[in-house]
């Protein structure tokens, strides 16, 4: 692995709303070696300062308000220079019916594009972040994302959510295996493969793991990341380390 694990930060967004300082130092003691910002223009400067301190890198970052005016997109991409990384992520905010048809995936594919030539004018790169809408509807035989990636300019690339591709229906290592290198980030997470359902620790839930990272391109981003869960969040990202690190050593 050629980048440190990282935690999509939303993991733990009540606890750092109130000690954002003390969270980061938390995921820092359990091994982590990078955060993946929500609200990366919420002061990005003392972001960066306790993140460095602690040493912790910014893997990539996500936020909405890429979708929204120039003005908050380029907020995102001023921060983004401040908190130290490259890529820039679209995490939702496109409807889930332009995923139904190519009408509306060539329409996502425009969209998509234009915000990355932005990008790419503060030199960073834009990617694409999916959830389950994105696999469940077949378009022309193949998921409506792989549909997508064929639409969107090479410079844009692709944050695999495994486990909502999974519950969309998808053979998740055959899909990355399909994707190749456009797939820069992942983010790996575990639980029954069920909507609504709390997930689980990395390698305690129904998640083929292994498979799926042994066909993700070896220079991908891993990033933790469990939008809900049944037992203590800190908890349940440390034991994810731990797990993932003992695959590492197996490799």
């Amino acid at each position: 692995m050629s980048h440190p694990l990282s935690v999509q930060l939303y993991s733990v967004r009540e606890l750092i709303s109130d000690d954002r300082d003390g969270v980061l130092r938390r995921i820092a003691e359990a091994g982590f070696g990078a955060v993946e910002p929500f609200r990366p223009t919420e002061d990005p400067r003392g972001f960066r300062k306790v993140a460095d301190d602690l040493g912790l890198a910014v893997s990539s970052v996500h936020a909405m308000d890429l979708l929204g005016s120039e003005t908050e997109a380029d907020a995102v991409f001023d921060a983004a220079a401040v908190l130290g990384t490259g890529l820039v992520i679209v995490p939702a905010g496109i409807a889930e019916e332009e995923f139904t048809g190519t009408a509306g995936l060539t329409r996502t594919a425009d969209t998509l594009n234009a915000l990355a030539e932005r990008a790419a004018g503060h030199g960073l790169q834009l990617g694409y972040h999916n959830h389950w809408w994105e696999f469940e509807p077949r378009v022309n035989g193949r998921h409506a994302l792989e549909v997508l990636a064929d639409l969107l300019d090479p410079q844009v690339f692709l944050e695999v959510d495994t486990y909502w591709a999974a519950v969309g229906g998808a053979d998740v290592p055959v899909v990355l295996g399909g994707l190749g290198d456009r797939v820069k980030a992942l983010h790996v997470k575990d639980g029954p493969i069920v909507k609504g359902e709390p997930h689980t620790a990395v390698g305690a839930g129904a998640m083929p793991v292994p498979a799926i990272l042994a066909a993700a391109p070896a220079d991908a981003w891993r990033i933790v990341e469990l939008d809900q869960c049944a037992t203590d969040i800190i908890e349940a990202l440390a034991d994810s380390r731990r797990y993932l690190a003992a695959l590492e050593a197996q490799a």
